[in-house]
């Protein structure tokens, strides 16, 4: 193993010992978009895996939620599913954003076409600008925006529980 690949390796390992890819919480408090009220959540605009460019202010109007995911999560892997079925049930009436980040664009297109994702948007948020924005830290973590931008829960969610946290935002 080269110097290189070694460091890398270890970087890794430490990057999931410190932000922890591992068990799935339930922090829904509403983080810092949250606490900017409404739709200033929105202005950002990143590339897309497929090579288009996602402009935040397109989902305003319904619920939105934002699935912060890296390519070399297992957790990540395991949702992925999921948030597939999410994206597929919710299209129309709320939106599914996949936002990838730590790592390069490559392993990010890589991991979309493992974990079989399609049918909704994948931001190669290299740089970490919509990470920062909704103050994330780790992956897998989600955001969920009501129609007007406002932060509704954030955190390490159950992609299981994301179907109810959506209905009371439909309803409401």
């Amino acid at each position: 193993m080269s110097v290189r690949r070694g460091l890398a390796v270890l970087m890794t390992v430490a990057v999931l010992a410190v932000a922890g890819c591992g068990a799935s919480g339930g922090d829904s408090r509403p983080g810092p978009a949250g606490s900017s009220g409404g739709t200033g959540s929105y202005a950002f605009s990143v590339a897309t895996l497929d090579g288009g460019t996602f402009d935040g202010r397109s989902l305003a109007g319904k619920p939105a939620v934002l699935w912060f995911w890296a390519p070399w999560c297992p957790t990540c892997l395991g949702q992925a599913k999921q948030v597939n079925a999410l994206a597929a049930d919710y299209a129309g009436k709320a939106t599914v954003v996949g936002v990838a980040g730590l790592d390069k664009v490559a392993e990010m297109r890589d991991f979309v076409g493992l974990a079989k994702l399609s049918g909704f948007p994948q931001l190669a948020d290299e740089q970490g600008v919509v990470w920062q924005r909704f103050g994330m830290t780790q992956q897998s973590t989600f955001v969920v925006l009501d129609a007007q931008g406002a932060v509704a829960a954030s955190g390490r969610l159950d992609p299981a529980g994301l179907p109810a946290r959506l209905d009371k935002l439909l309803v409401g």
